[in-house]
């Protein structure tokens, strides 16, 4: 399986970060302690309108908690996809993403490796980055 589909050019990076407006963060977690909420609470501090994804939450970041990505309202429209799950639970959100029908790109944060579910984000028409984390490449690139 060719690999070279994922997207770890600068350009493009800065492209995707630079373009998307509204990120779903799925696995968005209301303890200060987790990875997620990290990069959430950044990216919302350079502007990003963040939709948290957690059947576990009810709010977080002062933001509605939907259970799954298929219950946020048709009417958010969703740029980007932040996954922080194992590797083994990101095909269903895949599913969801492609399901969506809007969503540019899904981003699989730092250690989140699934490269079944990239090709077939990759294959229905999705930007795929994998292994990396949206709010050190946001810095690296964008600045704050």
């Amino acid at each position: 399986m060719s690999r070279d589909f994922l997207v770890t050019h600068p350009d493009e990076l800065r492209g995707i970060l630079k373009s998307a407006e509204t990120i779903a963060v799925i696995g968005l977690s209301s303890s200060k302690m987790r990875p997620s909420h990290d990069v959430a609470t950044y990216l919302a501090s350079v502007g990003y309108h963040i939709v948290p994804i957690n059947p576990n939450e009810q709010t977080v970041l002062g933001e509605k908690c939907y259970p799954s990505l298929d219950a946020v309202p048709k009417d958010i429209v969703i740029d980007l996809v932040d996954v922080f799950r194992r590797p083994e639970e990101v095909a269903p959100h895949v599913d969801e993403t492609i399901r969506r029908g809007t969503v540019k790109c899904i981003w699989f944060q730092d250690g989140v490796v699934n490269w079944d579910a990239a090709q077939r984000a990759h294959e229905a028409g999705l930007k795929v980055v994998m292994d990396d984390c949206t709010l050190r490449r946001h810095m690296q690139l964008l600045g704050r």
